[in-house]
Order: structure tokens, then sequence, then C-alpha cells
């Protein structure tokens, strides 16, 4: 029998892991947060493989997202569960030169305000992932980050007052690609 804390018998099983999903790109953000998907290159997909139905993702803006990283911060924007295992998409992503064929479903529970969330900066110094705060940006240049339980706690607890549900958030991150 297995109960909510996920015991079988007295035996830990299947307890959900903490990620911070990291996105690079406005496009891929616009797609991530509505089609409540998280797409990987083949390049990652090992690291990818760390994600497991149930995991709770936090997601994270770049400070170069938008194109404009003198004047935009990283952002923690979101939170999700993982509703899906991570495989083979059925119809590789496209964006910019990029091409993303891996990844899992989503279920985006809230949402910042469209460029609005949690400074991540600002808590680096509390991050037990960060080891050295002099250089925490090195270990974002990557699709995902696995965080420690205390680190989640602090996120969870930071970002949660920020946070609007779901429905009344996604509107500001629809958008079309300007043409050129």
């Amino acid at each position: 029998m297995t109960g909510a804390t996920g015991c079988r018998l007295g035996i830990l099983i299947g307890v959900p892991s903490t990620h911070l999903l990291i996105i690079s790109d406005r496009a891929a953000l616009s797609w991530v947060v509505t089609a409540q998907q998280m797409a990987f290159p083949a390049r990652r997909s090992k690291t990818a493989q760390v994600l497991e139905e149930g995991d709770e993702a936090f997601l994270y803006t770049t400070r170069g997202c938008f194109r404009n990283p003198t004047r935009d911060i990283g952002r923690v924007i979101g939170r999700a569960r993982v509703v899906g295992p991570v495989g083979v998409l059925q119809v590789p992503v496209v964006f910019g030169e990029r091409t993303f064929t891996e990844g899992c479903r989503l279920e985006v529970s809230g949402l910042a305000r469209f460029r609005e969330g949690l400074v991540l900066r600002d808590l680096v110094p509390r991050l037990s992932v960060f080891p050295d705060p002099a250089t925490w940006s090195v270990r974002m240049r990557r699709a995902l980050l696995t965080l420690p339980p205390g680190d989640a706690d602090l996120l969870r607890t930071e970002l949660e007052p920020l946070l609007f549900p779901y429905g009344k958030a996604v509107e500001g991150y629809r958008w079309e690609p300007a043409s050129a």
C-alpha cells in the first residue's frame, strides 16, 4: 500500500525532486508556458532524463531571454509539475536555429505577471546549489538545474506571493514572433 508520502512498506520510493527549468529565448518561453511542455535539444537528452513524472519545476527566464541582457534580469516566473515522462517529441520544436527533439508535459500552476517574478540573483547567497556566489551564473548555462530540498523550499516561499493562477496570467505570455 502506498501512502501520500510516497512510502511503500517503510521504503521511500518515488520522492519527487525539484528543478529549475532554464529558458533563454522569448519564443521558447511563450511555447513552454502556453503549450505547457518543456523541450530539450538532443545534446541535452541525458540531462533531461532526470525529470520524472510528479517532479516540481520552477520556470526561470535568463537575463538574455528577451534579447536585452543589459536591461533584463534573470527571474523565476512560474511553478509547474512534470505530468509526463521525458521522451522524443513526435514533431521537433524549432526556436531560431536550435532544434529541440525531446520533451515532457507540464502542468503550470502559477505564473508571475509577464516580465516580473522572483529575481534569482538576490537569493544566490542563500541557495546551496550555488556553492560559490561569485560564479553562480555558470551553473545556469544548461537546460535544467536540480535543486536541493532546502533551496526548493526557499524558492517556493519567496515566489508564492508573486504567482497568479495559470488562467489569469497565461495571456501575457502568448505572442506571435514578429515577421521579418
